[in-house]
């Protein structure tokens, strides 16, 4: 496998390598085809008894020209590295990838992983994303 060196510390990619593991794990177990809802608390589950630090539904403040337009709301922010965003949709598309890189800037986070478990395997719906 054709492995590209990380920017990032051990600590932060093998926190990536434990949330991805996690989500596998919850693919594995409920399959394809239910809503992101469900996928997200069985993720928190699954987190929670891997201790895995996690914050559900973080919000964060989205200002232009310095004025607080909304608050957005991720799916998870992990160990205040990782911003995971859960889909559960036929293709995953570049809407979906600019939607994350733009969570990505809001919570000022580098590292993002969009999950679709909407596939028969989940590494078929997994991107991980850098900034």
């Amino acid at each position: 496998m054709f492995r590209v060196p990380s920017p990032f510390p051990a600590d932060v990619e093998a926190l990536v390598r434990e949330t991805i593991g996690c989500c596998i794990t919850v693919h594995r177990t409920l399959g394809p085809g239910l809503l992101e809802t469900i996928y997200s608390r069985a993720i928190a589950l699954e987190l929670g008894a891997a201790g895995i630090a996690f914050e559900r539904e973080r919000t964060y403040p989205v200002t232009y020209r310095g004025e607080l337009l909304c608050e957005q709301r991720l799916d998870f922010v992990v160990g205040r590295s990782i911003v995971v965003e859960i889909k559960s949709v036929e293709h995953l598309t570049t809407l979906h990838d600019a939607q994350l890189l733009n969570y990505m800037r809001v919570a000022r986070l580098r590292v993002g992983l969009l999950m679709n478990f909407n596939v028969p395997v989940l590494r078929d719906g997994l991107r991980r994303r850098v900034l």
